[in-house]
């Protein structure tokens, strides 16, 4: 039991993407075959394709890879995003992988894996949501919110159209009923097609909950960050409050260790200040820490730059289109050839040299 438990709680297992799967396949079976024969062609067509697409995005979700971070793509993945010298420091490295972090990703200790600018790790669908996948994860929530949206929509519909039968005055609003009785009318209804009103008040009562997460992510790509960051952040705010927290200013022009940092990365813009915290509450005197100038205590989080936000289309662009990938692997191309040229250069100028 207790070896179980630990299986359950800390390791990968498809339980509850097993009963999400489930949640959805067996309220199908309740509802679609007696609803089938009273919906129009329309209705049924798009029935048939908004019950497709939540499981195509979920198989996409679970069995895409997030972004994990190997040995073999390690360079590439540490140019896929600048350190902001905030929430993300170079030189730190996982001490389970035993890689350099790239910045914006982080260790997930049930995939036992570093994943590339990881929001979390989504248990109804067995993986972690990160670089590679977070377009499916959304993808899944707007198709999920949707099929259950509908679904109430269509149960209401019919109940309302069999109420009709009945009461041919019947409207939605049960005008020239009194309170007690426009409620029993749905009463009767939910009592004469159960299975129909069982699965519609399930939707009615589950689809604001898919609705508010698929809000609160939009809202994070709004901002410019993920879960994971935004917990950072949440610290760093409290840091702030404490007045622990300090900032300089980084020279554009500064020379990167390319030891622990990449040399250019495709994000098109770089930190501008690196942000610091320390133990009394006075200005940091320790050598060595990156930045010029006086250290400025931050009081608050809109103080301080997110690098990774480039405004809100911008960040959706980064989110569903692994986006400027034609121009990363031109720029590449072109780094290629700029190193290339001066591999060239040196070479002739050696020769030349020689020959002299």
């Amino acid at each position: 039991m207790s070896r179980l438990a630990h299986t359950l709680w800390n390791d990968k297992h498809p339980v509850i993407m097993i009963f999400f799967i489930l949640l959805l396949g067996i309220a199908e079976i309740l509802i679609v075959p007696p609803a089938w024969p009273l919906l129009n062609d329309s209705r049924k067509v798009t029935s048939v394709i908004l019950m497709l697409l939540p499981y195509i995005f979920l198989y996409a979700s679970a069995n895409s890879d997030p972004g994990y971070i190997t040995p073999e793509n390690h360079p590439h993945q540490m140019t896929l995003y600048p350190y902001d010298f905030t929430i993300f420091h170079p030189g730190q490295e996982c001490r389970t992988c035993h890689i350099l972090k790239p910045a914006r990703s982080k260790h997930c200790s049930i995939c036992k894996r570093c994943i590339s600018k990881l929001d979390h790790h989504c248990i109804f669908i067995n993986n972690c949501v990160g670089y590679g996948n977070q377009h499916y994860f959304l993808l899944l929530l707007f198709f999920t919110a949707t099929l259950i949206t509908y679904a109430t929509y269509i149960g209401f519909s019919i109940l309302s159209n069999e109420i009709f039968k009945h009461l041919p005055n019947w409207t939605w609003r049960g005008k020239g009923y009194v309170w007690s009785q426009y409620f029993n009318i749905w009463a009767w209804a939910l009592q004469e097609y159960t299975r129909i009103g069982g699965v519609t008040l399930l939707c009615l009562l589950t689809a604001p909950l898919v609705w508010g997460l698929l809000g609160y992510h939009f809202y994070l790509i709004w901002a410019g960050t993920t879960t994971n960051e935004s917990m950072k952040w949440s610290d760093w705010a409290i840091e702030m409050a404490d007045g622990y927290a300090f900032k300089r200013a980084i020279p554009s022009n500064r020379q990167k260790d390319t030891t622990i940092e990449p040399a250019w990365t495709r994000w098109p813009v770089e930190s501008e200040q690196v942000v610091v915290r320390t133990e009394d509450g006075l200005p940091p005197i320790r050598e060595g820490v990156v930045g010029v100038g006086e250290w400025e205590r931050v009081w608050k989080l809109r103080d301080v730059e997110n690098l990774y936000d480039l405004g809100f289309w911008d960040n959706l662009k980064d989110v569903f289109w692994p986006r400027y990938g034609v121009w990363h692997k031109k720029e590449r191309k072109a780094e290629d050839a700029r190193n290339n040229g001066r591999s060239n250069a040196d070479s002739s100028a050696t020769s030349s040299l020689r020959r002299k």
